[in-house]
């Protein structure tokens, strides 16, 4: 395993007490003295000084547009880019049943211990140092971010907009799909209870499901504020 004086150096902290982030390394698979206890602490600070941050950067921004901020921030992928950064999977430690299957590699995991890496420091010192590492680690995410990365994907904006007026929700019905399996394409067929409908091809059935939304959207004339 690769020296965890290498890592402290990459996340930019050192630990008074080591025993701290060996433990945030430490996968249930290996026995009951694992990082969920801190991962469970550290996905506390994570939303907590990701919700600060963004309140601060954004002051005109509204509720729902600062949750779907910080959703993007904390959820599992960027977390496993972060871990990623710091080649954390050189550093964890795995039940030899994770090693075998790349245990190292995976989203769920790299994501879980970077957390409980937040939890750790936050016990090595307190909760102030904890935020503000992690905003550290974020620091390029968050100044990337604008309140148009909040923009609502087109099924959400047409089930919203009919919630509104209190009609029924769209019904979405894969009438083909044609190709090859590795390179099929989905006819989805979207329709109102007015009668309304569109129909619309795309590369999976999420992607066609969206793009009849748009087509609803744009004869309704819907635009999006």
């Amino acid at each position: 395993m690769a020296s965890i004086k290498q890592l402290q150096k990459r996340i930019n902290y050192h630990f008074q007490n080591p025993e701290f982030l060996e433990q945030a390394l430490t996968h249930r698979s290996v026995g009951a003295k694992n990082n969920e206890r801190l991962e469970f602490l550290g996905d506390a600070i994570l939303n907590m000084a990701v919700a600060r941050d963004l309140y601060q950067r954004f002051p005109k921004a509204r509720e729902g547009q600062m949750s779907r901020l910080r959703a993007s921030m904390v959820k599992g992928k960027t977390l496993a880019e972060i871990a990623r950064e710091f080649e954390l999977g050189d550093y964890l430690r795995l039940g030899s049943g994770e090693l075998k299957s790349g245990g190292f590699r995976r989203e769920s995991i790299l994501a879980d211990a970077v957390e409980a890496i937040i939890g750790a420091i936050s016990l090595d010192a307190d909760l102030v140092v904890a935020e503000a590492k992690t905003l550290e680690w974020y620091e390029s995410r968050l100044r990337e971010l604008t309140l148009e990365d909040v923009r609502k994907d087109n099924k959400t904006r047409l089930q919203e907009y009919l919630q509104g007026k209190r009609l029924a929700l769209p019904e979405y019905e894969v009438i083909s799909i044609t190709g090859e399996p590795h390179c099929q394409e989905f006819t989805v067929q979207c329709r109102l209870e007015d009668g309304s409908e569109s129909i619309a091809v795309g590369s999976s059935r999420k992607l066609a499901e969206q793009k009849s939304a748009l087509a609803l959207l744009e004869q309704l004339g819907i635009i999006d504020d």
